[in-house]
């Protein structure tokens, strides 16, 4: 018989988390028993005009069983860390978001390779699947837990992104549809950062995105590789951060790109804090408080007494 802890930890997911869960299931079973719908849901670059909505509706389904288990256990356990932090509306509209700016980049680099290598597959190969957004996910993992040591690997959440891009390159050299998976998770990790980065609202200070040096770029690299990084991540930064004084102060931003004082480190402070008091109300839930808790909640019992 299972404890109460694992049993908590296997079912306090989030109503969202839950609906999005038998989306991706039930795309899953519409496109194995009728297979004729997968060219109007999944995006093939040839016919994604006129039928532009797959850039959307592309992600929302899994063309395989493993697929399908992988994005649908992962969505609800990222979930149960990054909704409370985030609220319900913004952790929707972060998947959207994600997931169309994800496919849309497939979609572009799918024609550029065809003009350049001319072979059809990259016009008529499929794309589906989570997993674009699964990547973008553990970048907010990263953001908002960076030394949380994650369960069983004791490794820190920040390497979570960087890890799972070097083992999907490197296994892409050993699978043959490798096409049909990479390009979606690097733009989905790039994606993630980029909006988190710069988009991402902050109600509780009216800014948008995350200034951090802890959330830069170069973060996703090894320590050694990052005065490479840092300058040309630079250079990207200012094209897409092309602002006025004022717009980018009102931002927590110099007209060079640096953060202002304030800005960075205190704001970078409290999203952690947030994450953590999320992670140990979590836990805590799930019965794995430490034993000075448990003591505590004793003699609060006998007290009661």
């Amino acid at each position: 018989m299972s404890s109460p802890g694992i049993t908590s930890m296997l079912t306090n997911f989030t109503k969202l988390c839950k609906g999005l869960a038998l989306v991706l299931v039930v795309g899953h079973l519409l496109v194995q028993f009728v297979p004729a719908t997968v060219p109007y849901l999944a995006l093939i670059p040839a016919r994604t005009i006129p039928f532009g909505w797959n850039l959307i509706t592309s992600g929302y389904f899994e063309l395989s069983v493993h697929g399908v288990v992988i994005s649908t256990v992962s969505l609800l356990f990222m979930g149960k860390f990054l909704e409370p932090v985030w609220g319900s509306k913004e952790f929707l509209k972060f998947i959207f978001v994600v997931n169309f700016l994800t496919y849309l980049c497939v979609f572009v680099t799918a024609i550029a390779l065809y003009y350049i290598t001319r072979l059809e597959i990259y016009l008529y190969m499929p794309f589906a699947g989570f997993h674009g957004v699964l990547a973008g996910l553990l970048v907010g993992i990263k953001q908002i837990i960076p030394d949380q040591e994650v369960f069983l690997v004791k490794i820190k959440a920040k390497w979570l992104p960087s890890i799972m891009l070097v083992l999907s390159i490197a296994s892409s050299f050993f699978t043959l549809n490798s096409a049909a998976y990479l390009p979606t998770l690097i733009f989905g990790t790039y994606m993630g950062w980029l909006y988190l980065r710069y988009f991402q609202r902050r109600p509780e200070t009216k800014l948008r995105g995350d200034p951090s040096d802890d959330f830069a770029f170069s973060t996703f690299f090894p320590e050694f590789l990052r005065p490479i990084i840092d300058p040309i991540a630079s250079i990207f930064h200012r094209m897409l951060c092309g602002r006025t004084n004022a717009t980018s102060e009102d931002h927590g931003y110099t007209t060079s790109g640096a953060p202002l004082p304030g800005s960075d480190s205190a704001e970078a402070s409290r999203r952690r804090e947030r994450g953590a008091r999320a992670l140990e109300e979590r836990l805590a839930t799930e019965r794995l408080v430490p034993p000075r808790n448990k003591e505590e909640s004793q003699s609060d019992a006998l007290d009661s007494v």
